[in-house]
């Protein structure tokens, strides 16, 4: 179980984001309190916010696009519920990585139909496509042996955990794992917002969101060209959380 501290051999100076020490201290520190975090909410995610319409709408919308056994990496995706179950069940090769161990165990515990069983792996998503997935979370083959190697990514709320200025770094992470004319279905919360601590099902989170022309702009300089866009108005199940308007973006990579 997380227990606050992530596991992690590398010394501070040779952390896969190049910057100062006590960046990649924050980062860290800032990493286990989300994975706590979640380990503590566990199944009260679901039960928040139980309707999952423009999440399966842009699943399928990837879907259409892709063939079956195509490989695809979902990153962020808690319980599995409901990206790993639509795609394994339309016979997608599916890789799924998170941070919380508690949602993991949800993911390896519930029954995905379809052919080939989900590969899930612990991984901080920042480490994905660098030599940290392999020297420090054991998966070799998310880190640079495993760039150009996946058809499509999805990152359904998951990069708005992320402070704004890593977000690029995880968008040309994401990229580098795609081959080339790979695709991104990503959805995000349509807001101002930078890293802001909120209140978040008896836990306090810190959330990142775009207006939807801005978060387009980072998509497209991250080496994304944006397919098709929906928002949609969403309101949680739980009385302590705000209505938001949900982002749903269809990307291709480009170059």
């Amino acid at each position: 179980m997380t227990t606050g501290q992530i596991s992690d051999p590398f010394p501070i100076d040779e952390d896969a984001g190049g910057d100062g020490g006590s960046d990649v201290l924050r980062r860290r520190a800032e990493r286990a309190l989300q994975a706590v975090a979640f380990d503590t909410i566990g199944t009260g995610y679901a039960e928040a916010f139980p309707a999952k319409d423009g999440q399966l709408a842009c699943g399928r919308r990837l879907l259409a696009a892709l063939e079956p056994g195509a490989a695809v990496l979902d990153v962020g995706c808690g319980s599995g519920e409901p990206t790993v179950r639509q795609l394994t069940a339309a016979g997608m090769r599916v890789t799924a990585v998170d941070l919380s161990d508690v949602m993991l165990t949800l993911a390896r515990e519930a029954r995905h139909p379809g052919p080939y069983p989900p590969v899930l792996h612990r991984i901080d998503m920042y480490d994905l496509a660098t030599e940290r997935a392999d020297r420090a979370w054991n998966a070799p083959e998310l880190g640079p042996a495993g760039r150009g190697t996946f058809d499509a990514v999805t990152a359904f709320f998951s990069l708005i955990l992320l402070p704004q200025d890593e977000v690029p770094t995880v968008l040309a992470r994401l990229r580098a794992l795609l081959r080339p004319g790979g695709l991104l279905a990503l959805g995000m919360v349509e807001a101002d917002l930078d890293h802001v601590p909120l209140p978040f099902l008896g836990r306090e989170l810190r959330i990142s969101g775009y207006l939807r022309e801005d978060l387009e702009r980072v998509l497209v300089a991250s080496g994304f060209a944006v397919e098709e866009q929906e928002g949609r108005p969403y309101a949680p199940a739980s009385t302590s959380l705000p209505p938001e308007e949900q982002l749903f973006l269809c990307c291709r990579r480009v170059g």
